[in-house]
């Protein structure tokens, strides 16, 4: 089964511009006016992106109830780290924010973000390569 279209291209308006906000906050100077509001626009895309690639059927590897596959785990790893980054920012704790967002960082955009380019019977893959 193939995601529809539509599926797809509203998953990359979200994680296309998150990819690059997420990179530039990566080695942005922190705590910054710019680092809060690019950060809220950045954690909200994330937190979109997570929730619409529940959607998106699994259509290589193993799946689960017809459904999920092992990357949907990188989606609710998304939805547990925006929310996570967000209360420790607002605490005070820093540490505890950096670990969050790094995780959502590298999980949501590295990790995601590779097998979606370099997985054969990936949409992206077939459109690269």
């Amino acid at each position: 089964m193939i995601a529809p279209p539509i599926l797809v291209s509203i998953h990359l308006l979200t994680i296309l511009p998150a990819a690059l906000l997420g990179t530039g906050l990566l080695f942005w100077r922190k705590g910054t006016a710019l680092h809060r509001g690019v950060g809220k626009v950045y954690m909200g895309l994330m937190f979109f992106t997570g929730l619409w690639t529940l959607l998106l059927p699994a259509y290589v590897g193993p799946r689960f109830w017809n459904h999920f596959g092992l990357l949907h785990l990188l989606s609710l790893l998304t939805l547990w780290s925006v929310p996570t980054a967000l209360r420790a920012a607002r605490r005070g704790d820093i540490k505890g924010h950096r670990s969050a967002m790094l995780q959502l960082y590298i999980g949501g955009i590295l990790i995601a973000g590779s097998f979606a380019l370099f997985a054969p019977g990936r949409y992206l893959h077939s459109l690269l390569f």
